[in-house]
């Protein structure tokens, strides 16, 4: 009898765990998000993944941001990124000297300190200066790629303020590429339900170059919220631009497009690529996951 009750309790897990995963199953094999924060970051954080954060629209140097930062530093201890991409808007106002130090060295100096690099991408309150700032790793370059010593990755930094034919020239060169991954992130979101919308020239230009290369997500700010856009064309588009300013009520919540929307409080994101997945969290002030989920990489090309 005991035996029994052993076997009939295995199965009773292991039927609540397979209910769990097909609710939590959302579409296009796309893992749906707790419908409440959890102060868990909700990644597998394995040896041999690619981790990195992302941050955009960040560069005040208000106590919020050195906050959201203290809470990056915190996560990173846990969680060890060595990356952070950031979608512009790096500084806000001046660009001097002490500007850079209060705006961005002091605030992230945990994470510095700790070996992460921030590579930058170009907002339009960014002066084209930023490129020679040694600690945005750009190298004098307002566009370029690079590639993690680990995993089948490559990140592409493009400056969305000007997509001029010599550019994208070079994006597409860039985007042909046997990296198992392909992370393009820039500033203006070609899909946003905000304020400034979707960026449709932008997406004109840019939507048929990822669909081609097989890009699986995307990552903008410009928009100060966090949002997750429903795919579009097998594409994940994500927008964080609170990273340092906040918008509230800039959410469109009857827009189509959204599939989560989190403009309460400043945020970033936590992501890890392990093999065929990318799996995510978006983390606010409060250290809370307001958002997480696994994207599947895209294999067939269209």
């Amino acid at each position: 009898m005991t035996r029994r009750r052993t076997i009939v309790n295995v199965i009773l897990v292991w039927c609540a765990c397979l209910a769990t995963l097909v609710a939590m199953r959302g579409p296009a094999g796309q893992e749906a998000p707790q419908s409440k924060p959890t102060s868990t970051f909700q990644l597998p954080n394995v040896p041999s993944s690619v981790k990195f954060m992302v941050i955009g629209d960040f560069g005040n140097g208000r106590p919020e941001q050195y906050q959201l930062a203290e809470v990056m530093a915190k996560v990173q201890s846990q969680f060890p990124a060595k990356i952070v991409i950031t979608v512009g808007d790096n500084l806000y106002g001046g660009e001097r000297a002490q500007d850079f130090k209060r705006k961005f060295e002091d605030p992230y100096k945990a994470l510095l300190d700790a070996g992460v690099k921030f590579y930058a991408s170009l907002g339009n309150h960014d002066s084209r200066d930023q490129s020679r700032y040694r600690l945005f790793n750009m190298d004098g370059r307002t566009y370029y790629s690079f590639k993690p010593p680990e995993g089948s990755v490559k990140f592409v930094a493009i400056e969305s303020d000007y997509p001029t034919p010599k550019q994208m020239a070079w994006l597409q060169q860039e985007l042909q590429t046997d990296e198992d991954w392909i992370i393009p992130y820039f500033h203006h979101p070609i899909y946003s339900s905000g304020k400034h919308g979707s960026r449709m020239s932008l997406r004109r230009i840019l939507e048929p170059l990822f669909i081609k290369s097989n890009v699986a997500v995307v990552f903008t700010g410009h928009e100060h919220f966090y949002e997750r856009i429903k795919p579009q064309h097998g594409i994940v588009h994500f927008v964080t631009g609170s990273g340092g300013q906040l918008r509230r009520g800039d959410i469109d919540r009857r827009s189509p497009l959204t599939d989560k929307g989190f403009d309460d409080d400043l945020a970033f994101m936590a992501i890890e690529i392990a093999g065929d997945s990318l799996y995510f969290s978006a983390i606010s002030r409060k250290a809370d996951v307001i958002d997480f989920g696994t994207i599947p990489r895209r294999q067939a090309r269209e």
